[in-house]
């Protein structure tokens, strides 16, 4: 796979407009307050599957990294964590007897930063997880860590308790850009903590980087993505800067003129495909890389990557079930979301025994539109004749109104479009977003918005 068919820059700068990263469909936008928890409920009822992936969100950070809009709570004191692990335990008490039918084959703590916690505090919450839910014996537990607030011992604990999977939030090793972003951090401990994990026996360690941050060059950018290959991670998770000042307060400390202008950010862009892929990383849809016998890799040679809230992955069989503030479910035809904030969160365990704030109930429109738009951002490529057999339509006519939404794509050469089939050529593979967007039935009401990020 050659890293320059993924660039043309004058296409990528004619399609460079804003558009969701389709972690689900209906995006989050759809959301809303009248999908209540006796809806929820019936769609576990309702749910074909018993099979079940649980994501914990841990929302708590010591410090505010300005470049990031996920939602945290900056606080140094440990014993806020205490409050919300008990409130948090309500929460698993209540959901679990929902699940009891369901066996567990995937476990991820996401964030906020989960390795705020003390090894106590770890260790509380794993083991009544295991004792609320049924876990399967080839579990997948994964876990994102701050590599600036841990120590060594974390890996072995970690891996006592059965987690397999790491990811570090890196971003950037240059430390120029780490006190612009207000993310300083420790390049050799890093790399020995990835190495002791490794010798601990973790299967997978994989490192978050992101491109577009300010005072980045190309030279700087180089150093860092040559030290990740010399660390040797498994997978790297690659994202493009979102500069949404007005949307994310602390982004406000980011100077505009810090920033990449868009010719370098393509540069920048261009520099970790060809460096990465020169190091023999597959490039897995448009924003991961992984090594040949990954099973992301694996997983989209073979046309079965999914992708849901956690980006890219390969238990795309599961129902979803978020636990703890912000996060999000995915259960049968539903999507359902807890409340954003700490102080409602609480109040909302307390008197409503559920934390639930909105969601959408999936039409079958939208759970059509929604398997072709995940096939596209995973393989590139979706079936006509397998979409028209299994919801008993004519593809062409069903999307008599989208099709022609392609032709600037078709032009391009960018999308072929045929009888049997819609495939996506690698060079398009940066502007998939864009692509999906044609079969987006809510877009129309959100164009010439500010709702998304650019897709570069």
């Amino acid at each position: 796979m050659q890293a320059s068919q993924f660039f043309d820059h004058q296409l990528l700068s004619k399609y460079n407009t804003s558009g969701p990263r389709y972690t689900s469909y209906p995006t989050a936008l759809e959301f809303n307050d009248e999908f209540k928890h006796d809806d929820f409920i019936q769609a576990v009822k309702d749910s074909s599957n018993r099979e079940l992936s649980l994501y914990v969100h841990i929302p708590f950070c010591h410090t505010l990294c300005y470049y990031c809009g996920c939602n945290k709570v900056i606080t140094r004191h440990r014993d806020k964590a205490d409050i919300y692990l008990d409130y948090l335990a309500q929460e698993i008490a209540l959901q679990a007897p929902l699940f009891n039918e369901y066996k567990v084959k995937q476990l991820h703590w996401g964030g906020g930063t989960p390795s705020f916690l003390t090894h106590k505090q770890i260790t509380t919450l794993v083991t009544l997880l295991k004792e609320k839910f049924d876990f399967s014996d080839e579990l997948e537990m994964s876990i994102e860590i701050d590599p600036r607030e841990i120590q060594m011992d974390l890996a072995e604990h970690l891996f006592s308790l059965g987690f397999n999977r790491l990811s570090l939030g890196v971003q950037d090793l240059d430390l120029k850009v780490q006190k612009a972003i207000n993310r300083v951090q420790s390049t050799e401990f890093i790399g020995e903590f990835i190495g002791h994990a490794k010798a601990v026996g973790f299967q997978s360690v994989n490192v978050d980087l992101i491109y577009g941050l300010p005072h980045q060059t190309l030279e700087n950018f180089k150093n860092t993505l040559d030290k990740v290959h010399e660390w040797n991670v498994d997978r790297i998770s690659l994202f493009s800067y979102a500069h949404l000042p007005s949307r994310f307060a602390a982004q406000r400390k980011l100077r505009d003129e810090w920033l990449p202008d868009v010719k370098l950010k393509f540069a920048l862009m261009k520099l970790s495909i060809e460096t990465l892929c020169s190091y023999g990383y597959d490039f897995i849809g448009m924003d991961h890389f992984a090594k040949s016998n990954d099973e992301l890799s694996v997983a989209q040679r073979d046309g079965t990557l999914h992708r849901n809230f956690q980006g890219y992955t390969t238990k795309g069989g599961c129902d979803l079930l978020g636990l703890g503030v912000s996060s999000i479910s995915n259960i049968g035809r539903s999507f359902g979301q807890n409340t954003k904030d700490l102080k409602s969160y609480y109040n909302a365990i307390e008197s409503q025994q559920h934390a639930l704030e909105r969601g959408v109930s999936l039409t079958d429109d939208d759970i059509l539109r929604g398997e072709v738009i995940r096939e596209l951002m995973c393989n590139l490529y979706v079936s006509k004749v397998k979409i028209s057999e299994k919801y008993n339509i004519n593809f062409d006519d069903y999307f008599a109104e989208d099709l022609p939404l392609l032709t600037s794509f078709i032009e391009d050469g960018l999308v072929e479009n045929n009888v049997k089939e819609i495939k996506v050529e690698q060079k398009a593979r940066l502007l998939i977003r864009n692509i999906c967007m044609s079969f987006d039935a809510y877009m129309k009401k959100h164009i010439n918005q500010q709702r998304f990020s650019r897709v570069i």
